[in-house]
């Protein structure tokens, strides 16, 4: 006995710090617990074991009770060690690794009933392995039910628990076993251990094991479940995730076979799931099994299918399900007709779209106004106003209101065509019905007065807008800022963009490419290259278009150095440069006859593998017209003609300029006579490259009798084609025809532009009558139309040729004013009369007026980049 007390003592010693341990490292599963034993008699030695491990203290054990302490006793510890999980499970390791008790499978069924009724369910999973692995197979479904009375423990967790970790061990019969056994008794199956059951039955492939087990779902208990887990879509969705379709499909038929209901519903959310998975071939294989052996699809089955279809371009195929729906008696409502006729309209299939829209208003489907304003829509995008219209006319017969969306996309359609006078009566209609307009709206009719060169009422529409509360978005701002850049009012540009930064603008790249644009247009490449640099204040990364515009300003400016490091620049940014970038370098080289240059590039384009189109071409045949190489000229005309690319009309106009520049008219007006009997038939450019080389070598007969061509047959003469007869008119000194041809010009309804009064001008200052000059310049304001530098410069040399010279600082200071910088032909005219002191005077104010409006906008954006660091 003084050997057992040394040994306990000794024992003891070694494993109370183990016993001591809290149990807080055992996490909880999520389960719940259900489970109860019968009452035990309480000894003495169980009572003193007890109180020793809810006290932690195993000193209050004294050798006689450990002498009696007996196996049979495990069981009745555990039970009064019920309310202190950890407490019994410590005893339990205890009694097994410090006394050598092997413990029975009713003491490891009594421990899992007291760790589950405390939720304590990854111990009782560490409990539940040790059983396993010791007593394999036994049937402990009958042991743990005789406990559930004592312990109170809940017949669903504990069940449950033994289902999910059977299938967890591979004992997946034993787990279908207790499932069974659990619904013959009534006891519901967890969520949890019902999903792990149907994933390990869906791994095997034990599809006839799947159906049983939906089969006991009976007794009143199918409702319940399904309310947690549909096994239908469960299973279905697990066997295509593992791509084994032919066992879902399988699966599903074995269920018709037997007679369980399957809801449409179900099978439409498969369907649904397929297709956002992009496994449409799927789908549609589903979906037949569905047509054939049941259930019975319904109108939400097929409107989804044809839905994916047409999201996928597989028309032939959702127009197939079309034709199915009908034939089987469903009938097609507003939503798959919308699917159907947006479908069309996006594969391009208009006319079909246009009649499958009639074919819904016949059969009396109230289409909304969705579907109506796409199908505008779609018209509109692709150019057929006029059926755009129609269909927004049809869409008032059928008794429905247009929406702002709807007007927004006709106002657009008509600004596009130019049709700007219906577009503002358009918009007046909305402001009567009190339908408030869109910055898409707004945005649209902005950029249609732009388009015509009428600023005014651009900007006003834009104060409009801002005044009834709308905030302007980067488009609206690009389209002004384009318009002030491509009229050359660069001055007004800047301001009116870094005031709309100042406002909240984030810029983007399509504005300072207009900018950068309109730089280049005035030759001023300095500020232009000042805008590249300044994009990366913004975080704006130049793209193609960028270095193209900066590419052709530069060798327009005479700098083609520095458009080869821009060129090379794309290179070195990994851009893939395009024809319009190699043709603008090209084009850039040529303009400033350097042709050994622009051949080089021209070769190494086709050494990079880009094939040249017609337009490289054009400005080749151009250049050697221009550089005097006329026989080059005409070989690489020839090679077009012969190999290709297709010459097009603007390949003929450049050989008829070319011809007419060494003073070939025979030769150009016979190239004119073949175009006329060819497919490519002359336009109003062709007439009026002739008209003018006639003008110039003074045979106004022959201009006269063309310009009656076109007056007779078309095309209808233009603005050029005026202004090129008014200009020979006017070198031919007569002055009266010219004015009769600039009425007429009127009465024909042919707008002057501020070219053709600048010939007006021009032909007035060169025969001394200034102030008749100035009315004429005075008139182009009044029509509304704002003059350029060169029809300043035009003005301003007729007053110093005539002695006004304090007239000519007026208008200088009044071009200033209107926020143009002169070029060169005004510098030298200034130079030229000694006025050079004041416009230098006048330009610094101006260039310090732009500077300071930027250093602001620099100040501001760091202020506040400042104020978001944290």
């Amino acid at each position: 006995m003084a050997v057992v007390l040394a040994s306990t003592s000794a024992s003891s010693r070694k494993v109370l710090p183990l016993l001591l341990k809290p149990f807080s490292t055992y996490p909880l599963f999520a389960f719940s617990s259900i489970s109860h034993y019968s009452s035990l008699t309480k000894t003495l030695v169980v009572d003193q074991i007890t109180r020793a491990f809810r006290q932690e203290n195993l000193k209050l054990l004294n050798p006689k009770t450990l002498s009696e302490l007996r196996p049979h006793h495990v069981e009745p510890i555990l039970f009064h060690l019920r309310s202190r999980p950890s407490s019994a499970i410590r005893f339990f390791e205890w009694s097994e690794n410090f006394l050598g008790f092997n413990h029975s499978f009713e003491s490891f069924c009594g421990l899992v009933h007291v760790l589950l009724s405390k939720r304590m369910f990854d111990s009782a999973r560490w409990v539940f392995d040790k059983m396993v692995g010791k007593f394999g197979n036994l049937d402990a479904f009958s042991v743990l039910e005789r406990g559930f009375k004592s312990y109170g423990s809940n017949p669903s967790t504990v069940y449950s628990f033994l289902v999910g970790n059977y299938c967890r061990v591979r004992m997946v019969d034993r787990s279908v076993e207790i499932f069974v056994r659990m619904s013959e008794s009534g006891i519901p199956v967890s969520p949890y251990a019902l999903s792990t059951l149907l994933s390990s039955l869906v791994d095997s492939k034990r599809i006839d094991d799947i159906l049983d087990v939906y089969g006991k779902m009976g007794n009143g208990l199918r409702e319940e479940q399904s309310l947690c887990i549909n096994v239908y879509d469960f299973v279905m969705n697990g066997f295509f995730l593992k791509d084994e379709v032919e066992m879902g499909f399988c699966f599903h038929s074995a269920m018709i076979e037997r007679g369980i209901f399957i809801d449409i519903v179900t099978c439409n959310k498969v369907i649904k799931r397929l297709c956002k998975g992009n496994s449409i071939a799927v789908a549609s294989k589903y979906f037949s099994l569905i047509a054939k052996v049941g259930p019975k699809p319904s109108l939400v089955t097929f409107s989804k299918l044809i839905n994916w279809y047409c999201q996928d371009s597989q028309m032939e195929e959702a127009f197939d399900l079309y034709e199915l729906m009908i034939t089987i008696g469903i009938a097609p409502d507003l939503i798959v007709y919308s699917i159907l006729i947006d479908g069309l309209f996006r594969v391009g299939k208009l006319e079909e779209g246009h009649r499958l829209l009639l074919a819904a208003l016949d059969r009396g489907i109230k289409l909304d106004v969705v579907i109506f304003s796409s199908v505008v829509n779609a018209h509109v995008r692709i150019g057929h106003l006029e059926k755009g219209i129609e269909i927004y006319n049809r869409m008032l017969k059928e008794g429905i209101m247009p929406t702002i969306v709807t007007y927004s996309i006709l106002i657009n359609g008509l600004c596009q065509k130019g049709r700007l006078l219906e577009a503002c009566g358009l918009f007046g209609q909305i402001m009567k019905q009190g339908i408030e307009p869109s910055v898409c709206t707004y945005s649209s009719l902005i950029d249609g007065f732009c388009k015509q060169g009428n600023l005014k009422d651009g900007f006003d529409l834009y104060e409009h807008m801002v005044n009834k509360g709308h905030i302007p978005d980067v488009i609206v701002y690009g389209v002004l800022v384009s318009a002030l850049s491509k009229q050359g009012r660069m001055v007004d540009a800047l301001k009116f963009f870094y005031g709309a930064v100042k406002r909240g603008l984030r810029p983007n790249v399509f504005i300072f490419n207009n900018l950068i644009d309109g730089w280049c247009r005035l030759n001023q490449i300095k500020e232009a290259m000042k805008l590249y640099v300044h994009m990366g204040m913004y975080t704006i990364i130049p793209d193609l278009v960028t270095y193209t515009v900066l590419i052709k300003g530069t060798t327009e400016k005479g700098r083609p150095l520095e458009a080869l490091i821009l060129f090379f620049q794309m290179l070195k940014r990994g851009f893939s440069l395009d024809l319009v970038a190699y043709c603008a370098l090209i084009d850039g080289f040529c303009k400033q006859k350097n042709p050994k240059a622009a051949l080089q590039i021209f070769e190494l384009m086709l050494k990079n593998g880009v094939n040249p189109d017609i337009t490289i071409y054009n400005v080749l045949i151009n250049m050697f017209f221009k550089e005097g190489r006329l026989k080059n000229a005409l070989e690489l005309f020839k090679k077009v003609q012969d190999c290709g690319p297709q010459p097009n009309i603007v390949t003929y106009n450049t050989m008829i300029c070319g011809y007419s520049s060494w003073k070939m008219l025979s030769m150009a007006v016979q190239l004119y006579e073949e175009l006329k009997r060819g497919l490519i038939q002359p336009t109003a450019i062709t007439f009026t490259i002739l008209i003018d080389a006639f003008c110039k070598e003074g045979r106004m007969d022959d201009a006269m009798l063309l310009f009656s061509t076109m007056i007779e047959k078309g095309p209808e003469p233009n603005v050029v084609t005026y202004s090129c007869l008014i200009d020979g008119h006017f070198k031919s000194y007569c002055m009266e025809n010219a004015f009769e041809l600039h009425e007429e010009m009127l009465r024909q309804n042919v707008s002057p532009n501020i070219v053709s009064y600048s010939i007006l001008i021009d032909g007035l200052c060169k025969r001394g009558l200034v102030e008749e000059a100035s009315n004429i310049f005075d008139c182009a304001l009044n029509q509304g139309l704002l003059p350029d530098v060169v029809a300043y410069g035009i003005l301003i040399r007729g007053y110093c040729e005539v002695g006004r010279l304090a007239d000519a600082t007026v208008v200088f200071n009044r071009m200033l004013g209107d926020n143009i910088l002169p070029d060169s032909f005004v510098q030298r005219t200034l130079a030229d009369y000694n006025l050079q002191t004041g416009f230098e005077k006048e330009l610094h104010t101006q260039v310090q007026a732009i500077e300071r409006g930027k250093s602001q906008c620099k100040r501001e954006k760091k202020g506040g980049d400042r104020v978001k660091q944290p």
